[in-house]
C-alpha cells in the first residue's frame, strides 16, 4: 500500500477518533450538567423581586417597601427606541442567533489566549437571561457551559420577545433599580414611553457596568457611554443622521428621582407592611404584592393638615423655645454653603429649616434652599414669647434683636391668607404629640389616619400604639350603661362635694369639677353636656362598677385596662384613639359594634385578588330583639356578615340627643362653627390635663383626636379636650363633610317627646311656662309631679338626696 495513503488512513482514523472522544466527552459533559439546570417548568415559572405598594382607596400610592426597584412592564409597552436602544448597547444580533452566538464566543476565547484571563464575554442577551434568573454570577468555565445549555434550552421555551422582556425587567442598572422602567423613573421620573431617545441610550448603557456608568455618580462617563449606543444606533440603522445628532447634542438631566408619594400616610403604610409580612413573611417584600387601603384620597391629606395645625398653635401659645442650632455666618460662606448646612435639617411635618442672615429690628432675612432668600414680617415673629413652661411665658418681645441673630438656624411656615403673595413666619417643631382618626361608623373602614406630628420624626403610631387616659371622653359608655339600668335623660343628679374611700384609691378621694365648682341638682343631660364629674361618679356608683365594665366591653374595649374603682368614672382606664373611635361609632351607626380594618384587598403581581375585606356592616334593618342584648350580643340579622346590636335603638338615639348638646349647650360649643346640627361628642381631659380628646361623630363619620405628651407631661392648665383636641377634630370635620347633607338621626318606635319641669326632671304639669321638651325611651317615662312632691315630703330633709334617685 502507497505510505501517503497508510499515513492519510491513519490521520483520518484518529481525526474520527478524537471527534468521536471529543463527541463523547461533551455528551458526558452535557448528561453531567443537564440535571443540574432548571427544567422546563421552572424556566415558565418566573417570578420577578417587585417591591410592595400600598396605595389609598382610589388606588393612589402611600407606600413602597422593598430593596430593588422595579417596575414589570409588557413587552408590548416598551417603546421599539428602546428596544433598538439595547440591542445596539447588548447584543445586535439577538433576532438572528440561536441564543448563543458563536462569533462572540469566539471573540472572548480570542482574548482568554492573548491575556491568560478568564473574562466575562461573548454573552447574548438569552445568556443574561439565563445567569441572572437562574445561575450564580461566578465566572467559572463549568457555569459558563451552563449558561450556554440554559441559554439554548430558553430558546426552545421562549418567543425572542418573552426573552427581551425577561431582560428588559431584570437587568440591574444601579441605585437599587432594576429594569428599565424603575431606572427611567429613578433617573428621569418618566415613564419609559416619556424619555428622549438620548435617555434611552442611556438607560440601555446601565447594565455594562452600572456604577461605572451611574449619570448621577459620574456624569461625564455615562454621557460617553450614551453616545457609544448612539453611534451603535446610528450604525445598525436604527437612526437616521438627523435624531442621531440630535441626540448627541442633548444635555443629560439625569438625577435622582424618588417613586412619587401621592398621599401621604406613612402610618398607615407601616400598618400594612408589618401586617403583610405577618402574612407572607420576607416575600412580602419581594412578591409584588398590591395593596389597597380604606384610606380616603381627599380626606387623610385633611387629617395630616389638622393635627398639625393644631399642635403648631399648642406649640406656639407656649412660647418659642429658641433656634434648633447656630453656626458662625461669615462673609467666605455662599448660598451652596447655606444650603448643605441646611441638609442637616429636612423639612419635618411641613415646616421647612432656614438660615438666619440678618436681623433687624421687627423683621428677619433668612436662607431657604426651595424658596431663596425670604424676609420674615414682624406678623410672623410677633408671637415669639420666651417659653418658660406648660404654663408660663416671658414679655411679650418688642423687637427680633431678642430672640434671633444671624447665624441660626430656626423653622418657618407660610403665614395664613396669603396664598397670592406667600409671606413666611417663625415656626418651631412642637415637643407635644398628637393623634387623629376617622373612621366610616357603618364597616369600621379607616378613612382617614395621622399618628403624630411627622412619621419620619417619630414612628410611633399614637392610634394604635398610645395608651392614655381618656378622661371624660370615656362617660358616655357608662351613661349608656345607666339608660340601660333605667335612668333618663332628665334624671337629677346632684353635683355637690363628694369624699371616697376606695382601695383601689389609697386614701380619701375628693374629687372635684374642671375649675372646683359645685352646681347642685342637674339633669344627667345637663351633666354630660357639662361633663359634671361629681355627677359621673354618682351615676357610676348607682350602676355598679362591675355593670359598667361589662357593658364598657360592649363597645370593644378590653375589661382588664378598666380601672375596678369609681375613678372609672372620670375615665382613668386606658385606652388607643382607635380603640376610642370604634366605641363611638357604636353610637355613629345606630348602636352597632363593627371592627376597624384598613385593609380593604391584597393583589397579586398578576392583578388576581389574594384578600377582599369582608366587615361587619351596621344592619339598620336587621334590629335584634333588646331583650337578647344583656344576655348575649346577637347578631343582627341570620344573613351575611351583619353587625352585632349591642345597644338597643332607643339607648342609642338617647345617647346621641345628650351628646348634640354637648356642642350645642356644653363643653364642645366651638363646634357651632360648622354650621351643623347633626354632630355629636364628647370633649375629654384628664388629670393636670395631661390628656386632652374630643371623640365625635355624625351619621357618615366618626373621628377622634387626642393631644398630649409622649412623657406624659401636663399640657397646660387652660389646655382642655374643648380647646386643644376639639379645634383639630373641626378642622378635619370641615373638609370631610363638606356638600354632604345633614342626616339627623330618625327617632326609633319606643321613642317619645314630653314636656317636663327641667326643675325636677318630672312630667310638667299644665301651667308650668318653664317647662321643656325630653325625649325618653316609652320604658323609662319620667316620674309625675305628684310623685316627685310625695317622695320630696316623705323624705324631708333628705329631700336633695331623694330627687337624686328619681331615675
Amino acid at each position: 500500500m502507497n505510505p501517503l495513503l497508510k499515513l492519510f488512513g491513519f490521520a483520518l482514523a484518529a481525526v474520527f477518533a478524537g471527534l468521536t472522544l471529543l463527541a463523547v466527552g461533551l455528551m458526558a459533559l452535557y448528561l453531567y450538567l443537564a440535571p443540574q439546570l432548571p427544567s422546563s417548568e421552572s424556566l415558565r415559572d418566573v417570578h420577578l423581586q417587585v417591591p410592595l405598594r400600598v396605595y389609598t382607596h382610589e388606588a393612589r400610592l402611600i407606600g413602597e417597601f422593598g430593596e430593588m426597584r422595579r417596575i414589570p412592564l409588557e413587552f408590548h409597552q416598551v417603546p421599539a427606541p428602546l428596544v433598538h436602544a439595547v440591542l445596539a448597547a447588548e447584543d445586535d444580533r439577538f433576532y438572528q442567533h440561536p441564543g448563543v452566538d458563536y462569533q462572540g464566543l469566539l471573540r472572548a476565547a480570542l482574548a482568554l489566549v492573548k491575556t491568560g484571563e478568564k473574562r466575562q464575554g461573548g454573552s447574548t442577551i438569552t445568556m443574561q437571561v439565563a445567569r441572572n434568573y437562574f445561575l450564580s454570577s461566578e465566572k467559572t468555565f463549568l457555569r459558563k457551559l451552563k449558561e450556554i445549555l440554559l441559554a439554548l434550552r430558553i430558546e426552545r421555551e421562549f418567543s425572542k420577545d418573552e426573552i427581551l422582556t425577561l431582560y428588559l425587567n431584570k437587568i440591574y442598572c444601579g441605585n437599587r433599580s432594576y429594569g428599565i422602567a424603575a431606572a427611567a423613573q429613578f433617573y428621569y421620573g418618566k415613564g419609559v414611553d416619556q424619555l428622549s431617545v438620548a435617555q434611552m441610550a442611556m438607560i440601555a448603557g446601565l447594565p455594562k457596568a452600572p456604577s461605572r456608568y451611574n449619570p448621577v455618580a459620574n456624569l461625564e462617563r455615562a454621557t460617553e457611554r450614551r453616545n457609544y449606543v448612539l453611534d451603535r444606533m446610528h450604525l445598525l440603522g436604527y437612526l437616521d443622521a438627523a435624531d442621531y445628532q440630535a441626540a448627541l447634542a442633548e444635555p443629560e438631566t439625569a438625577q435622582r428621582h424618588a417613586l412619587e408619594i401621592e398621599v401621604e400616610a406613612p402610618h398607615v403604610a407601616e400598618m400594612v407592611r408589618a401586617e403583610m409580612v405577618n402574612r407572607y413573611g420576607e416575600d412580602a417584600y419581594i412578591g409584588g404584592y398590591k395593596v389597597y387601603t380604606t384610606l380616603d384620597t381627599r380626606l387623610q391629606p385633611a387629617a395630616n393638615q389638622a393635627l398639625r395645625a393644631g399642635l403648631l398653635e399648642y406649640d406656639k401659645r407656649h412660647g418659642y423655645r429658641g433656634p434648633e442650632r447656630h453656626i458662625e455666618l461669615t462673609p467666605l460662606l455662599k448660598p451652596e454653603d447655606w444650603t448643605r448646612i441646611l441638609e442637616g435639617s429636612p423639612e419635618i411635618g411641613g415646616v421647612q429649616a432656614a438660615l438666619v442672615l440678618k436681623v433687624a429690628v421687627q423683621s428677619v432675612t433668612v436662607f431657604q434652599p426651595m424658596l431663596g432668600t425670604l424676609e420674615l414680617p414682624w406678623a410672623g415673629l410677633s408671637w415669639a414669647r420666651p417659653y418658660i413652661d406648660a404654663n408660663h411665658r416671658g414679655p411679650a418681645p418688642k423687637t427680633a434683636l431678642e430672640f434671633l441673630k444671624p447665624g441660626d438656624i430656626v423653622r418657618i411656615e407660610p403665614l395664613p391668607g396669603t396664598q397670592t403673595d406667600q409671606q413666611w413666619g417663625l415656626s418651631q417643631l412642637p415637643a407635644v404629640e398628637g393623634a387623629l382618626v376617622a373612621l366610616n361608623p357603618n364597616d369600621g373602614a379607616v378613612i382617614a389616619l395621622a399618628g403624630g406630628f411627622d412619621f419620619y420624626q417619630s414612628n410611633f403610631n399614637r392610634v394604635v400604639q398610645a395608651y392614655r387616659q381618656p378622661g371624660s371622653s370615656f362617660k358616655p359608655f357608662f351613661y349608656s350603661a345607666a339608660l340601660e339600668k333605667g335612668f333618663t335623660p332628665a334624671s337629677l343628679i346632684n353635683d355637690a362635694p363628694i369624699v371616697v374611700e376606695g382601695a383601689d384609691l389609697g386614701e380619701a378621694w375628693r374629687p372635684e369639677n374642671f375649675g372646683g365648682k359645685f352646681y347642685g341638682l342637674m339633669r344627667l343631660r345637663e351633666a354630660l353636656a357639662q361633663s359634671r364629674n361629681l355627677v359621673s361618679i354618682r351615676v357610676l356608683r348607682a350602676i355598679g362598677i362591675d355593670y359598667a365594665i361589662d357593658y364598657a366591653t360592649r363597645f370593644g374595649f378590653r375589661p382588664e385596662r378598666l380601672p375596678q374603682g369609681l375613678s372609672l368614672a372620670l375615665g382613668s382606664a386606658v385606652a388607643t384613639p382607635m380603640e376610642m373611635v370604634r366605641g363611638f361609632a357604636v353610637f355613629a351607626n345606630g348602636g352597632y359594634q363593627v371592627e376597624p380594618y384598613f385593609i380593604e384587598r391584597i393583589e397579586a403581581p398578576d392583578g388576581s385578588t389574594l384578600f377582599q375585606a369582608d366587615p361587619l356592616v351596621a344592619c339598620m334593618d336587621c334590629a335584634t330583639p333588646a331583650s337578647a342584648i344583656p344576655a348575649a350580643a346577637s347578631r343582627g340579622g341570620a344573613a351575611g356578615r351583619a353587625a352585632l346590636r349591642v345597644i338597643t335603638a332607643e339607648n342609642d338615639y338617647l345617647m346621641t340627643s345628650m351628646m348634640r348638646d354637648v356642642i350645642r349647650t356644653g363643653t364642645a360649643r366651638r363646634a357651632l362653627a360648622l354650621g351643623r346640627s347633626d354632630l355629636a361628642g364628647k370633649t375629654g381631659t384628664t388629670n393636670d390635663q395631661r390628656d386632652a380628646w374630643f371623640c365625635g361623630f355624625n351619621a357618615a363619620l366618626a373621628a377622634t383626636a387626642w393631644v398630649g405628651f409622649d412623657k406624659h407631661l401636663p399640657l397646660g392648665d387652660l389646655e382642655t379636650g374643648g380647646y386643644v383636641a376639639l379645634p383639630i377634630w373641626m378642622r378635619f370635620m370641615e373638609v370631610a363633610l363638606k356638600d354632604r347633607p345633614e342626616q339627623l338621626p330618625e327617632p326609633p318606635p319606643g321613642i317619645v317627646t314630653l314636656r317636663i319641669d327641667p326643675a325636677t326632671g318630672a312630667l310638667a304639669r299644665a301651667d308650668n311656662r318653664q317647662a321643656i321638651n325630653e325625649v325618653f325611651s316609652s320604658e323609662h317615662p319620667p316620674k309625675s309631679a305628684d310623685e316627685v312632691e310625695s317622695l320630696g315630703a316623705g323624705l324631708g330633709a333628705g329631700a336633695a338626696r331623694g330627687v337624686e334617685q328619681l331615675f
